[in-house]
């Protein structure tokens, strides 16, 4: 992992939160939408450049994809995350992801995906051709 790439990845205020919530707990996208209140486009794009830096990780449960921070993160990952949890403790902004993640998980009882529900559905009210099957 190089320094310049974590340090890219970090100086996104969206990217920021996300990396915040993922120190704590790991999340699907339907969650960062809700957490965030940001449509799923925006996270998936952020996501998808966290991942490809290898900041997140996946792993499929089900139709769903769950993120969390890499099992065996790089020193300067985890140096930068620990500053990170550092400098977000007393900041409103990540305070408030935080109380809305924990609101958001409260009903959870099974596995992290089986929190999201159905596959959303189109808008004449039928599954999407990947859900009919």
């Amino acid at each position: 992992m190089k320094l310049i790439a974590i340090y890219k990845c970090l100086c996104d205020e969206t990217r920021l939160r996300i990396l915040h919530l993922l120190s704590h707990q790991a999340l699907c996208v339907c969650h960062f939408q809700e957490i965030l209140s940001a449509p799923q486009v925006k996270i998936s794009k952020h996501l998808a450049y966290l991942r490809e830096h290898a900041l997140v990780e996946t792993k499929r449960e089900g139709t769903w994809i769950v993120y969390s921070l890499p099992v065996k993160a790089s020193a300067e990952l985890t140096a930068n995350m620990k500053c990170l949890q550092d400098c977000c403790r007393g900041n409103a902004v990540f305070s408030a992801d935080l109380r809305r993640m924990n609101r958001a998980l409260a009903n959870c009882a099974g596995p992290l995906a089986e929190c999201c529900g159905e596959q959303p559905k189109t808008a004449r009210g039928s599954k999407p051709k990947a859900a009919r099957a």
